[in-house]
């Protein structure tokens, strides 16, 4: 197991957003009008790594809810992802603990959607391990659900993770065939470019699955209610895929904690039928990924983004090289 590893900023302070006084007057006055009451309360997400607006917006009725908005013109891939999300969490199977949506607004020229507020907070790291056991039985029970998809998600063009690791989850073949700029490469890492490309070329053939994941899943994206809930948030990047990729993702803070990820992956039912090599594979093709992107200059997101990829492909690593005794 590791040595305790915290990511340079705390997730829930990476954000850079606007408030809610710093919105168009006219957008605020469109999305009043549409919530039915003044709002007399907002507070801005701390977490997160785009410039969206993202708030919890209480009115004087006492009504509270979580409102995105995005600029159609300076932040279309974002309103786009927006539009993506209350879509996908209109139609998950019920019975998951997901915030649904409860309209979509475009005024001004933003698009805001708008979803039942979660009363909770974000698990901090390093993991307290009930926080951690609650986010497993999260998320068992959504990739339960999500085995054999509902026509409704299917009927959204849902991408599969194949695809997506073949076009952008093929960072270590790119740099040991020298077609890609070479970052600094962690020590542990220096001179395996061979093996790392060959890990990682096994996971699109491995993630050819007809069930469906997260695609995103990490503690960011993971709210606690008051009762211990683990609520799973921000579903746009919804893929075919196997749920154990979901997995992996998530147990990197997992590893970084100190907590033995490998017994966590091994016992979770979304990890009973992962190859033997999957998790390796999925590791190699996570850190090239965080890896090359951190090397990527500056962002139009957040400032912290650049400094969280380097510590998420490091622990990768870490976790990588631990498991193929590399060290």
């Amino acid at each position: 197991m590791a040595a305790i590893s915290v990511p340079p900023r705390p997730y829930d302070a990476t954000a850079v957003r606007p408030g809610w006084a710093d919105l168009p007057a006219d957008l605020r006055a469109a999305i009043t009008a549409r919530l039915g009451a003044r709002v007399s309360w907002a507070g801005t997400a701390g977490g997160g790594f785009t410039r969206g607006f993202a708030g919890v917006l209480q009115t004087v009725a006492g009504d509270r809810v979580f409102v995105k908005a995005a600029s159609l013109v300076d932040q279309r891939h974002l309103s786009d992802w927006y539009a993506r999300e209350a879509a996908i969490t209109a139609v998950l199977p019920a019975g998951l603990a997901v915030a649904r949506p409860r309209w979509t607004l475009t005024a001004a020229g933003y698009h805001v959607i708008c979803l039942d507020a979660i009363d909770g907070r974000m698990p901090g790291l390093p993991w307290a391990p009930a926080e951690l056991a609650a986010t497993l039985d999260a998320y068992a029970t959504a990739a339960a659900a999500l085995r054999q998809p509902p026509v409704e998600l299917a009927a959204l063009g849902v991408p599969r993770l194949a695809d997506l690791a073949r076009a952008d989850l093929a960072w270590w073949t790119e740099l040991a065939a020298g077609r890609e700029t070479l970052p600094e490469i962690p020590a542990v890492a220096r001179h395996r470019l061979p093996e790392l490309a060959a890990l990682e070329a096994r996971l699109p053939g491995y993630a050819d699955r007809p069930s469906m994941i997260h695609g995103d899943l990490r503690v960011d994206n993971v709210l606690l209610d008051r009762a211990g809930v683990a609520w799973l948030c921000d579903w746009t990047w919804l893929c075919y895929g196997p749920p154990w990729f979901d997995l992996a993702s998530l147990l990197v803070t997992a590893y970084a904690s100190g907590l033995d990820a490998d017994a966590l992956f091994a016992t979770h039912p979304a990890g009973l039928d992962a190859p033997a090599d999957g998790l390796d594979a999925a590791l190699a093709a996570l850190s090239g990924y965080w890896l090359v992107r951190a090397a990527a200059g500056s962002d139009t997101g957040s400032p912290h983004i650049r400094a969280h990829q380097r510590w998420s492909a490091q622990t990768a690593l870490d976790w990588l090289a631990e498991r193929q005794g590399w060290r």
